[in-house]
C-alpha cells in the first residue's frame, strides 16, 4: 500500500514541475533561385533512326519447306497444323508473320490440307492457350493439333541474337509425337 500511495505521490510531484518552455526557433524565410536552363542551339542535323533490319522470311523458310516435303513417312493430303513460331532470341520477332509465311510456303507444295488460322484461334481461346505464348511447348503443340484433329503438327523455334539468327522446325506426327522430320537454317 505504501508503495502504490509513494508512485502516485511521485506522479504528481512530478507533474507539478514547472520547465522552461522554449520558444520556437525563428523562420526566416528564403526565395528560391531561378534556375535557368542553358539554351541548346537548334541543330541542322536530325539524329538517324535506328535501323530495322528487314527478314527475307520467305526466302529462310522455302528450302526447309522443300526438305520437309520429300520426308519419309509424309502422306498427301493430310491435315497439318502450323503451330505459331516460338522466339526465344533476345530480341522482339513477329512471330505471326513469320507463322503465317511458313503456312503460306507449306501450302504451295498442296500437300497438306492446312489448318485455317481462324479455326487455330477460336481452338486456342478454348483451350485457354495465347496466340502469343512464349512458353510453347511441343506437347502444347501436340495437344492442339489432337483438338483440332490433325494428323501432323510443325513446331517452329527461331533462337539466337538479333545479329545471328536460326530457325528450326519439326514435323511431328500427332498420334504418337514422333518427330518425321527436322531442319534449321540461317535467318537471313
Amino acid at each position: 500500500m505504501k508503495r502504490i500511495l509513494f508512485v502516485i505521490l511521485s506522479a504528481m510531484f512530478l507533474a507539478s514541475c514547472n520547465l522552461p518552455i522554449q520558444s520556437p526557433a525563428p523562420v526566416t524565410p528564403v526565395k528560391p533561385e531561378k534556375k535557368t536552363e542553358p539554351q541548346v542551339q537548334p541543330s541542322d542535323k536530325v539524329p538517324q533512326p535506328p535501323k530495322i533490319q528487314s527478314i527475307n522470311w520467305n526466302g529462310t523458310v522455302q528450302p526447309l519447306v522443300a526438305q520437309m516435303v520429300k520426308a519419309n513417312g509424309v502422306e498427301t493430303g493430310k491435315v497439318l497444323l502450323v503451330d505459331t513460331v516460338k522466339n526465344n532470341t533476345n530480341g522482339s520477332l513477329r512471330a505471326l508473320q513469320v507463322t503465317d509465311t511458313i503456312a503460306d510456303a507449306v501450302s504451295r507444295k498442296q500437300l497438306f490440307q492446312i489448318v485455317p488460322k481462324k479455326q487455330v484461334r477460336s481452338a486456342q481461346q478454348a483451350l485457354g492457350l495465347s496466340s502469343e505464348d512464349s512458353l510453347g511447348l511441343r506437347s502444347k503443340s501436340i495437344g492442339l493439333a489432337r483438338y483440332l484433329s490433325a494428323d501432323y503438327v510443325l513446331y517452329s523455334v527461331v533462337s539466337g541474337s538479333n545479329d545471328q539468327r536460326s530457325i528450326e522446325m519439326q514435323l511431328m506426327l500427332v498420334k504418337t509425337g514422333e518427330i518425321l522430320w527436322s531442319g534449321s537454317g540461317d535467318v537471313n
